[in-house]
């Protein structure tokens, strides 16, 4: 499964109002359009999309600068709060998904990646996500509405749980070690890539793509709190920019020479993904506009963004098995009547990928629905269905809508 995210999916979802003081609406679209970003290419597959758009790099900075701020409280505090509202989300999606690997034929005592007492431990992860959670590459689903390989797309992206956990973890040490030496402390991640990211060193197994993990988006993750600290913006626009653009040409450059099975894909190339990520990220933090409110005709998308933002965890967690579940919904049109013609198939086969674009946002919509309400009881909310910031009350009999969230 091709590593695909949106880290910061699990930082505080923004609870208060859209203009309220300290909720930073610009920091809310990019997260916004990182998980749109992150659907298409689950979707369409298409590789340049990474380069275009590095959403995993874009994301764990947001959540680094979030979790900067939040830090300014006992970290222990901060770390159980930020836990808290990544597990009961996760709880939800592994009482769907394993019960369904399990009746589709799954037995863990077979699995010969996942056999014995290890493999039993390894269960854990849907709990805890401080680990890879195992699932087989093959297996079915109840009446064969899905592809064999459903489990390896529903559940590969949960790496992501995994790195976000360890970098919560990591933060009191890093924003300590920032605080003292900045430049140390931001480029070292960048260091490490260049050593476990090019098989300079190699580390075996679920740990060393954790390693890896966290040395690709490390220096993202700091460029968080160099964000939030005002450290990047002591730097000079012209010195900051021309920088990023020389190290998203190396990044650039070193993708060309170590191209993946899918090209141009970034998410195969570690030093690669490190290094175009760090520049994108360091020239959207430096030109970071701080709105309270979305400007112009991106005020239009306002509700979408606050949904988006309220419900980051259930998009994430959700997207990918849904897509999958466009597709049994495409095969019913298959059998309508003004679809028995061959010209009528071959038009709905070349453009079925469309009609899984179309299909997905209902289905997520759906998701939100059904399971969005568990992050709000997760941060100690009331549930919501449908937080998109509107307000409704009664004033002379009529509906009022407001910003919220």
């Amino acid at each position: 499964m091709t590593q695909e995210y949106t880290a910061g999916l699990a930082a505080p979802a923004p609870e208060a109002e859209a203009r309220k003081p300290g909720r930073d609406r610009y920091l809310d679209l990019l997260r916004s359009l990182a998980l749109v970003r992150v659907v298409l290419y689950h979707l369409f597959g298409w590789a340049w999309l990474t380069v275009l758009f590095p959403s995993m790099g874009v994301m764990f900075a947001l959540a680094g600068s979030l979790m900067a701020r939040s830090l300014n409280r006992p970290a222990l505090s901060v770390i159980r709060g930020r836990i808290r509202r990544l597990l009961p989300p996760l709880w939800a999606f592994s009482a769907v998904v394993l019960p369904l690997m399990f009746l589709g034929g799954w037995k863990l005592s077979e699995d010969p990646d996942h056999s014995g007492t290890w493999g039993l431990l390894e269960l854990v992860n849907y709990v805890i996500p401080i680990g890879a959670p195992p699932y087989p590459w093959e297996v079915g689903f109840p009446n064969d509405l899905l592809e064999s390989t459903w489990a390896d797309q529903a559940v590969g992206p949960l790496w992501y749980l995994r790195a976000y956990l360890w970098f919560v973890l990591a933060s009191p040490l890093l924003l300590w070690a920032f605080r003292r030496v900045p430049w140390a402390t931001l480029l070292a991640p960048l260091a490490l890539t260049a050593v476990v990211g090019t098989g300079l060193v190699t580390i075996p197994g679920e740990l060393g793509n954790a390693v890896t993990d966290f040395a690709v988006y490390g220096s993202c993750w700091v460029l968080g709190f160099a964000h939030h600290e005002g450290v990047l913006a002591k730097v000079p626009r012209y010195l900051a920019v021309s920088g990023s653009v020389l190290v998203m040409a190396f990044g650039l450059w070193w993708a060309s020479g170590h191209l993946g099975p899918e090209g141009w894909d970034l998410n195969d190339i570690p030093l690669a993904q490190a290094a175009w990520s760090f520049g994108f990220v360091v020239i959207l933090l430096q030109y970071s506009p701080s709105w309270q409110e979305l400007p112009g005709r991106l005020a239009h998308w306002d509700k979408l963004v606050t949904l988006s933002n309220n419900r980051a965890v259930t998009i994430y967690l959700w997207h990918n098995l849904l897509i999958m579940a466009t597709v049994p919904i495409i095969d019913l049109a298959y059998r309508l009547p003004f679809m028995q013609s061959d010209r009528a198939v071959a038009a709905l086969d070349s453009t079925d990928t469309l009609w899984m674009f179309f299909l997905v946002w209902p289905l997520i919509g759906l998701a939100i629905l059904a399971f969005g309400w568990i992050e709000d009881l997760a941060a100690k909310r009331r549930p919501r269905f449908w937080p998109n910031g509107v307000k409704r009350g009664r004033v002379k009999g009529t509906a009022r809508a407001g910003h919220g969230a």
